[in-house]
């Protein structure tokens, strides 16, 4: 008689709580909405939205859950220098308030840092509450000469290193080294029909 294998089974989009995947253009409406709703209508005046605005994501790191065909989190990463050193900054991480129950606001950030990994950044940073950025390997032991382009909390600011070293002598200004962010198609579609309008 033939032994029964143990097959592993893995979770289908339709038993899993949520999945996670690369940021589409239809989720900006709702990622706006979301962000909106957890940090407010005046998170354009934070300092660390000094590093983003006017530039695109880092490539293939700005990621979003998504469950039963709704936005519920997001993440995006975006290329900054650390005082003279390469690095990523990590933010804003947002999830709606009913669906961090699920562990989608970790499985968002396991996503994020394994993928900025893979595509061989050596460290990110972030503004945060320290303990729970710790389980990710976050703290301020490489962020204490390190300064954002505005106020902000301290022991707030933290890093982990992908290579060891790689924030080694971080001093100076965390200042914006990305790529300027593309107008979005419907502003440009907007901006043509001006003038036809006008006519």
């Amino acid at each position: 008689m033939t032994a029964l294998r143990k097959i592993p089974v893995a979770l289908t989009p339709k038993t899993a709580p949520f999945a996670i995947r690369a940021e589409r253009a239809s989720d900006v409406v709702a990622r706006e909405a979301l962000l909106d709703a957890c940090f407010g209508e005046n998170r354009h005046t934070r300092t660390c939205q000094r590093l983003r605005d006017g530039r695109a994501p880092a490539e293939g790191l700005a990621l979003s859950a998504v469950r039963e065909g709704r936005l519920i989190g997001t993440v995006r990463l975006w290329h900054v220098s650390a005082g003279g050193i390469p690095a990523l900054v990590l933010g804003p991480l947002a999830v709606e308030a009913n669906s961090r129950k699920l562990g989608a606001g970790a499985a968002l950030m396991d996503h994020a840092l394994a993928a900025a990994k893979a595509r061989g950044h050596r460290a990110v940073l972030l503004l945060g509450d320290a303990p729970y950025y710790a389980r990710f390997g976050f703290s301020a032991a490489k962020t204490a000469e390190l300064s954002l382009p505005g106020p902000f909390e301290r022991d707030r600011l933290l890093a982990v290193e992908f290579a060891e070293g790689a924030l080694d002598g971080a001093w100076g200004m965390i200042v914006p080294t990305g790529a300027p962010a593309s107008k979005p198609r419907a502003l440009r579609a907007r901006k043509a029909l001006q003038p036809v309008l006008a006519a």
